[in-house]
C-alpha cells in the first residue's frame, strides 16, 4: 500500500486536505462518496490522494489504489488491443472476482436485454458494495486521463450511479487530456452535489518558501537564505532574501509543485531565468523523471518537434519549429495536434503560435536533447533569425551554443547581444561576453578590441552585482595597458575605480581615478577627450563618498559646464553630479537652481537612456530630498528603483531604496521605511557592498525607534551599533550618516554621554567640523541637547549657537526648526518657559510645514511641560493630544508613550494653576459609567466581576474599557491604575 504524505508533509493545501477530512469523517459514519481531483500536471493531486490514503488507513478503513497506464500494457490475447479495464484489475490486485466480472464483457450472449459494459458496471458495483459493506472502503484511481476506454466507460457509470454503503470512489485526472464521457459524469456529479471536487491551484509563494526549506533540510536543495525571525518583531534581511528568492520561483514555477522541486534540484537562480532552469543539469534531469517517462512515450516526430521548439524558446511559430526540426511544415501541423492532445504544447490566443503548457517542460525537453540533435537546430535557428533580421539579443541566445563551431560569426553576434541586454539582464551580458573572450585567441600583447570587450564584461558584472570579478577583469586590462590608445586607458581606470567604490576601499578608488586624471591640462580642451566625463563621473562620485568631495568640486563643475549643452548622457551624468555635490555641500545659491534644471533634463529622458545612467535618478532624488522637495524625490526615486528592477544595476538600486528609506522615515511612514531599509540591506549584502548595508541597518533602526515600544530599546540600539560598526566608522559618507543615527538612537534611548561622544568622535570635534555640510546643523542641535543632559552647560550652547549659524546659511525650516528646537530645551531647563514655548511652538510649526509629522508631534510633546507653566494645562493638553493624533498616522509608537508619560508627570506635579484642570480635563473625557468601570478595573475586579456588580454583560464592560484606555492612553488595567491613583493623589493634596 502507497504511504501517503501526513498533513504536516503537504504544504499549502489545508482546504483540500480539511475537505478530505471531512469526506473520512463521513466514511466513518457509514456515508460514502466520490471524490475528484483535478487539475494541471505536478499541481499535486497525486500527494492529496495520498493524504486520503493516510487518513483512512488511520481510522482503520481498507484502501485500494491503481494508476492508469499511458497505453503500455496489452491484451495477451489480442496484441493490438489494451488490456481493458486495466486500472479496475490493478486496484483489485489478485482477486479472482474481479477478473471473471470484467472478463464476462465477452461472454454476453446475442440479444442479451443488457449491454456488456452495463452488466460489468452492476457487477462491479455490487463487488464494490461487498467489500465495502462491513468497515468501509476507499477505491483510489489516479491519473485516469490515461485510461483505456472501459476503464472510462465503467469509472463514468460508478460517478453517475454511486456504490451505496460507505465506500468513497476518488478519482484524479488531468481534465484537458479526459475522455468527454467520463468528463461529462464528473461535471454533472459536481453540479448534482453528488461529486466532492477538489481542483488545487497554485501554490502561494509562502507555500513555494516552506517547500524549499524542508527541501534543503531533507537535502533535496542547494542551501536557501535562512528564514529567521529579526530583531524587535520585524524581519531580518535573511527573511527579506528567503522571501524574494521564494517570490521569485514562484513566478518561475507557476506554484507548481512539481516543477518547483525540479528548478530547486537544478539550483535555480532569477538572474539566469528564463535562458538557464539552473547549473545542475543531471540533478534537473532525476527530478524530471515522471516527465522524462511521459517524453518517452512520443513519437519520433513528436520528439523532433518538442526539441525544435525547446531550441526556438517560448512562444514559437509552427513554420518555425518545422524549419528547425527539417520536418516540414505540413508534418509539423499534425504533431502539434497530437502534442496539444497530450497537454505538452498549448494554442496561444492569437498569432498563430504555440507555447509550451510551462517553461519548465521546454527545460527538460531542451536538457534530453542529444547534442547530434541540438548543434544543427541551434544552426538552423540562427540562420532563420539572421535571415529575418530579428535582434542581435535573440541571435546570441543560439550564437552561445555554437562557440567553438562556428568560430567569428557566433562571438561577434555575442558580443552585439551583450551591448543590447547589458541593461536589463547584466548577468547574461557578462556570460556572453566571457565566451567572447574564452573563445578568441589571446596574442602576446593586450589588443584595443580585446581590451573593450573586456571592460565591456566588466561593466556588465557591476551592473550585476558581482563586484570582485568586475575589479579583477579591470586590473587585469590596466595590468598591460602601456600601448593602448587613451580612451581605453581611461575607461579601464574608471571601470576599476568603480569596482573599488562599491566595495567600500574609497582610497584605492580615488588613487585609480587621480592616477588617470593628474596629466589633463587645465582649462579642459574644448571639445573633451574621450573617456574624461566618465572619468570625472567617477571621480567625484568617491570623493562624495570619502567625505571629501570640495576636493573634486571645481573640476566636476568645470566638465559639468563643458556638459550644459551636449547631448552625451554621460556628460549629463557629471552635471547632475555637480548640483548634487553642491547640495551636498550646502551650496545653496547653485544647488537650488541647478537641481532644478537637471531634474527637468532628467523627466525628459526616456527610461531606456536612464537605464544607462541610473545614478542620475538616485541624485537628483536625494538632492531634492535634502532641499526639502520631498514629492518630487520620492518621484524621482521610485522612477529609478524602475529602471533598475531585476538583476540590473543592484549597487544603484541600493541607493535608491536607502533614499526612500529614508524619506519615508522624514515623511512619517515608518513601516514602508523599514521595509526599504531592508531590502537595501539585502541587495547591499548580496554585491559585498558593506558600508551601504551598514547605514540601512541604522536607518532601519531610526524608523523602529520611532515605531516600537519602549521595551524594544536594547535590541534597536544593537541593530544601529551592528550597522554602524559595519559602515567602516570615520572612512566617509556612510559612516557619518550612520553616526547621525546611531547618536539620535542613543540619546532617545537615554545614552546621552553616548551621543556626544559619537557625535564628536565623527564630526571632528567641537562645531563638528566634519560632519556633512547639508545635516551639520541638525547633528549640532542634538549635540546641544545631549550635552545639556550630560551637564555640559558650555557644549549645550555653544553648539545651540552653531546650529542656528549653520541653519540660517542653509535657510530651510527643517534646520532652522532643529535649531529652534535645541534653544527651546535650553530655555526650558532654565525655567525661561514664556520664551521656550515661542520657539517651541516655532520649531513644531516649521517640522508641520516641511511634511515631517514625526519630529512634529516630537516637538510638541517636548514642549508640552512649558506649555503648562507658561500657557495652562489645557494648551498643554492640547498639544499632547494633537501630538498623539499626529503619531497614530505615522505608527509613532514612540512619540505616543512619550505623550503619556509627560501627560502622567503633569497630572502628579505639586497643584498649581491649571493642575485640577488637568484633572477635571482628564475625568471629563470619561462618561460617569465608564469612570465607574475604570475604578472598579483600578481595584483589579475582572470583567465579569464588574458585569455582575452593575448589572451589565460582560461584553458592554469589554467594550466601555477598551474606550477608556483610549481616551486614558493607556493599555492595561495596571496602567489605568496608576493614572488614577497620580489623579487622586492631586486632589489629596
Amino acid at each position: 500500500m502507497f504511504a501517503g504524505p501526513s498533513h504536516e508533509q503537504l504544504v499549502g493545501r489545508d482546504s483540500e486536505i480539511a475537505r478530505l477530512e471531512d469526506v473520512v469523517r463521513a466514511l466513518t459514519a457509514g456515508r460514502g462518496t466520490v471524490v475528484e481531483i483535478a487539475g494541471d500536471p505536478g499541481i499535486g493531486k497525486t500527494s492529496l490522494l495520498g493524504v486520503l490514503e493516510a487518513l483512512a488507513g488511520r481510522a482503520g478503513i481498507r484502501v485500494l489504489r491503481a494508476h492508469a497506464v499511458r497505453g503500455a500494457r496489452v491484451h495477451r490475447q489480442a496484441p493490438g488491443r489494451r488490456v481493458p479495464y486495466q486500472v479496475f484489475r490493478d486496484a483489485w490486485g489478485d482477486r479472482p472476482s474481479m477478473e471473471a466480472v470484467v472478463e464476462d464483457r465477452a461472454s454476453g450472449a446475442a440479444g442479451a436485454p443488457m449491454h456488456p459494459r452495463f452488466r460489468v458496471g452492476r457487477a462491479v458495483r455490487a463487488l464494490l458494495a461487498d467489500w465495502a459493506a462491513d468497515h468501509g472502503g476507499v477505491l483510489i484511481l489516479d491519473d485516469l486521463q490515461w485510461c483505456d476506454e472501459d476503464s472510462a466507460d465503467l469509472a463514468a457509470q460508478l460517478v453517475r450511479t454511486p456504490v451505496p454503503g460507505p465506500l468513497v470512489l476518488a478519482v484524479a485526472h488531468r481534465p484537458r487530456q479526459t475522455r468527454p464521457l467520463l468528463l461529462e459524469a464528473l461535471d454533472h456529479g459536481a453540479q448534482t452535489r453528488t461529486v466532492v471536487r477538489l481542483e488545487p491551484g497554485p501554490l502561494v509563494p509562502d507555500a513555494v518558501a516552506s517547500v524549499l526549506e524542508r527541501l534543503h533540510k531533507a537535502g533535496d536543495a542547494p542551501a536557501a537564505p535562512t528564514s529567521d525571525q529579526g530583531s524587535v518583531g520585524v524581519r531580518s534581511y535573511q527573511h527579506l532574501e528567503a522571501r524574494r528568492y521564494a517570490e521569485h520561483l514562484h513566478e518561475a514555477c507557476g506554484g507548481n509543485p512539481r516543477n518547483l522541486r525540479i528548478l530547486a534540484a537544478a539550483g535555480w537562480h532569477p538572474d539566469s531565468w528564463p535562458d538557464r532552469a539552473g547549473a545542475d543539469r543531471d540533478a534537473l534531469l532525476r527530478e524530471s523523471a515522471t516527465l522524462i517517462a511521459e517524453l518517452d512515450e512520443l513519437t519520433p516526430d513528436a520528439s523532433m518537434t518538442l526539441g525544435a521548439a525547446a531550441v526556438l524558446g517560448d512562444p514559437f511559430r509552427p513554420e518555425d519549429a518545422a524549419a528547425v526540426s527539417g520536418l516540414g511544415l505540413d508534418r509539423t501541423l499534425d504533431v502539434l495536434a497530437e502534442l496539444t492532445r497530450g497537454d505538452l504544447v498549448r494554442p496561444l490566443a492569437s498569432g498563430g503560435r504555440f507555447a509550451f503548457r510551462h517553461g519548465v517542460l521546454g527545460h527538460v525537453v531542451r536538457q534530453r536533447a542529444v547534442p547530434s540533435f541540438l548543434l544543427p537546430a541551434h544552426r538552423r535557428a540562427l540562420g532563420l533569425l539572421s535571415a529575418r533580421g530579428a535582434s542581435a539579443a535573440a541571435r546570441a541566445r543560439h550564437a552561445e551554443h555554437l562557440t567553438g563551431t562556428d568560430g567569428v560569426p557566433a562571438l561577434q553576434v555575442l558580443a552585439e547581444g551583450a551591448a543590447e541586454v547589458v541593461g536589463e539582464t547584466p548577468a547574461t551580458a557578462a556570460r556572453w561576453l566571457r565566451l567572447v573572450l574564452d573563445s578568441s585567441p589571446r596574442g602576446d600583447r593586450l589588443t584595443p578590441h580585446r581590451a573593450t570587450l573586456m571592460l565591456s564584461c566588466c561593466q556588465a558584472l557591476t551592473a550585476a552585482g558581482r563586484l570582485e570579478e568586475a575589479r579583477a577583469l579591470a586590473h587585469e586590462v590596466l595590468r598591460d595597458q602601456s600601448h593602448l590608445p587613451a580612451d581605453v586607458r581611461r575607461s579601464a581606470h574608471a571601470a576599476c575605480s568603480d569596482a573599488e567604490r562599491l566595495l567600500g576601499r574609497y582610497e584605492e578608488a580615488e588613487a585609480m581615478a587621480h592616477a588617470a586624471l593628474e596629466g589633463l591640462s587645465r582649462p579642459l580642451p574644448d571639445p573633451l577627450p574621450a573617456g574624461i566625463a566618465e572619468l570625472t563621473f567617477k571621480y567625484g562620485l568617491v570623493h562624495l563618498l570619502r567625505n571629501t568631495y570640495r576636493q573634486a568640486r571645481s573640476l566636476v563643475r568645470e566638465v559639468a559646464g563643458a556638459a550644459a549643452e551636449s547631448g552625451d548622457l554621460t556628460q549629463l551624468g557629471v552635471r547632475v553630479l555637480a548640483a548634487f555635490g553642491d547640495t551636498y555641500l550646502a551650496e545653496m545659491d547653485t544647488a537650488i537652481p541647478e537641481v532644478a534644471a537637471c531634474a527637468r533634463l532628467v523627466d525628459g529622458l526616456p527610461d531606456a537612456a536612464a537605464m544607462r545612467i541610473p545614478e542620475v535618478l538616485a541624485m537628483v532624488g536625494c538632492a531634492e530630498m535634502y532641499l526639502q522637495r520631498f514629492g518630487d524625490a520620492y518621484r524621482h526615486l521610485r522612477r529609478g528603483l524602475r529602471v533598475t528592477s531585476g538583476g540590473a544595476q543592484r549597487h544603484i538600486a541600493t541607493h535608491h531604496l536607502l533614499g526612500l528609506a529614508v524619506l519615508d522615515q522624514w515623511t512619517g511612514r515608518l513601516d514602508r521605511a523599514v521595509e526599504w531599509a531592508l531590502e537595501a540591506e539585502r541587495v547591499a549584502r548580496a554585491i559585498g557592498a558593506d558600508d551601504a548595508a551598514g547605514f540601512a541597518m541604522t536607518t532601519r533602526a531610526t524608523s523602529l525607534m520611532w515605531a516600537r515600544s519602549r521595551r524594544d530599546t536594547a535590541e534597536i540600539v544593537a541593530l544601529a551599533e551592528e550597522g554602524y560598526r559595519t559602515t567602516s566608522p570615520g572612512q566617509g559618507w556612510w559612516g557619518g550618516a550612520a553616526a547621525g543615527q546611531l547618536a539620535q538612537i542613543r540619546l532617545m534611548s537615554g545614552d546621552a554621554r553616548g551621543c556626544v561622544r559619537i557625535l564628536l568622535d565623527e564630526g571632528g570635534g567641537a562645531g563638528l567640523p566634519l560632519a556633512q555640510p547639508q545635516s551639520r546643523a541638525e547633528l549640532l542641535a542634538l549635540l546641544s541637547t545631549a550635552a545639556l543632559r550630560c551637564g555640559d552647560r558650555d557644549t549645550a550652547d555653544r553648539s545651540a549657537d552653531d546650529a542656528e549659524t549653520a541653519a540660517a546659511q542653509l535657510g530651510l525650516s527643517v534646520q532652522r526648526a532643529s535649531a529652534w528646537r535645541a534653544r527651546a530645551v535650553l530655555h526650558q531647563t532654565d525655567g525661561e518657559h514664556d520664551a521656550a514655548v515661542r520657539l517651541f511652538e516655532d520649531a513644531a510649526d516649521g517640522f508641520r510645514q516641511a511634511g515631517m509629522p514625526v519630529r512634529h508631534a516630537w516637538t510638541l510633546v517636548s514642549g508640552a511641560p512649558s506649555a503648562a507653566v507658561a500657557m495652562g494645562q489645557e494648551v498643554a493638553l492640547s498639544w499632547l493630544n494633537s501630538a498623539v493624533s499626529g503619531s497614530r498616522s505615522c505608527g509613532a509608537v514612540r512619540v505616543r508613550e512619550e505623550a503619556l508619560r509627560v501627560r502622567g508627570e503633569m497630572a502628579a506635579a505639586v497643584p498649581g494653576p491649571g493642575v485640577v484642570v488637568a484633572r477635571s480635563r482628564l475625568l471629563g473625557l470619561l462618561t460617569e459609567r465608564e469612570r465607574e468601570i475604570a475604578e472598579l478595573a483600578a481595584e483589579g475586579k475582572r470583567s465579569r466581576e464588574i458585569a455582575d456588580q452593575l448589572y451589565l454583560s460582560t461584553r458592554t464592560v469589554e467594550a466601555h474599557l477598551a474606550r477608556i484606555y483610549r481616551k486614558l492612553e493607556v493599555s492595561s488595567r495596571a496602567a489605568l491604575g496608576a493614572v488614577l491613583l497620580r489623579m487622586s493623589d492631586v486632589t489629596d493634596r
